[in-house]
């Protein structure tokens, strides 16, 4: 369990740190964008949240390849995928797949760390 755990989060963190890397530097050519993903880029570029999405994703990308503060990471990153996947559910079904494989990556780490939240659902 352990290996498969050391190498699910190693892929998961350098997905993370790719696609946060290829948006601040420009790696990547963008693909010519639908009528609807043009609008909702357009919304998110107005409030400049795309940047601070990107910079979570590589602090969280970085914490899952050192392995440090995993824990903690699974549940920050959490959130940013599942919208990764719901904008690929409606608007790129071609990437569905891929942002399904993310999400249980995370799963799969929160699992492995699974004694670290019993506190978070004990009732008082």
């Amino acid at each position: 369990m352990k290996i498969a755990y050391i190498i699910v989060r190693s892929l998961l963190g350098a997905l993370l740190l790719f696609a946060s890397v290829s948006y601040f530097f420009h790696l990547m050519k963008e693909p010519v964008p639908s009528a609807d993903v043009k609008t909702y880029m357009t919304g998110i570029s107005l409030v400049h949240i795309m940047s601070i999405v990107k910079a979570i994703e590589l602090v969280c990308g970085l914490l899952f390849v050192i392995g440090r503060y995993n824990t903690l990471a699974a549940v920050v990153i959490f959130p940013i995928l599942i919208n990764i996947a719901l904008f690929n559910a409606y608007l790129g079904p071609s990437n569905l797949p891929m942002s399904i494989a993310l999400i249980l990556a995370d799963l799969f780490v929160a699992y492995y760390y699974r004694n670290n939240y019993k506190t978070l659902f004990a009732a008082k």
